[in-house]
């Protein structure tokens, strides 16, 4: 999901910060990464995970490292191709990072709140996406041990974010048809940018 601000400029959420030259780098090479829109995985709904061994934690800490060096506060599996149910997201810079396996919402309060969120498969862009406040969420470790997250605000939006990945789901669908309107504009741009074709 959306950047994390590190420095102390401002930025809204979803935009990088101003990084010094060594955290730009770091930065730039984890999000090559991370799949972008466009591509078919994005729009994938993933399996859930049977196998619970090296291979799994490998895998989750190394989602967790692309996700510190990109300076995101969620990460998918499927935004790195890989088709199996796990997330990790940490909402506060000195928490740990948390691992999700076969997460399932539990129950969703009635309260909703709309806010913008940016995510590092759509760069650049932000939307408002409407969620519940608040959440529970049953999962397993990367033990297989099961898991029970009671969550609100941030944590709870960075969580439902995050499950809409492994379901195929993005926020572009979960936006009004006016912003996503803009935010494919934003992309085209993006996409013309990167190949060299003047904007």
């Amino acid at each position: 999901m959306a950047e994390r601000d590190d420095t102390d400029n401002e930025t809204e959420i979803g935009e990088a910060p101003r990084l010094d030259p060594e955290t730009a780098a770091r930065r730039h090479a984890a999000l090559a990464y991370v799949r972008q829109f466009g591509d078919p995985v994005l729009k994938s709904k993933a399996m859930p995970v049977t196998q619970f061994d090296d291979e799994l934690r490998a895998q989750i800490e190394g989602m967790g490292e692309i996700m510190e060096d990109s300076l995101g506060i969620g990460l998918a599996a499927t935004q790195l191709g890989k088709l199996n149910r796990v997330l990790v997201y940490r909402v506060e810079q000195d928490s740990p990072v948390i691992a999700l396996v076969n997460p399932e919402l539990e129950w969703s309060g009635e309260e909703l709140e709309a806010a913008e969120e940016g995510c590092l498969s759509l760069q650049g862009v932000l939307v408002e996406v409407e969620r519940p406040v608040n959440v529970r969420v049953r999962a397993l470790d990367d033990n297989g041990e099961p898991l029970t997250i009671e969550a609100s605000g941030l944590e709870a939006r960075v969580i439902q974010h995050e499950m809409d990945h492994l379901d195929g789901v993005l926020i572009l669908d979960r936006t009004s048809r006016s912003e996503r309107k803009q935010a494919m504009k934003i992309l085209r741009e993006r996409e013309r940018e990167r190949a060299g074709e003047p904007v």
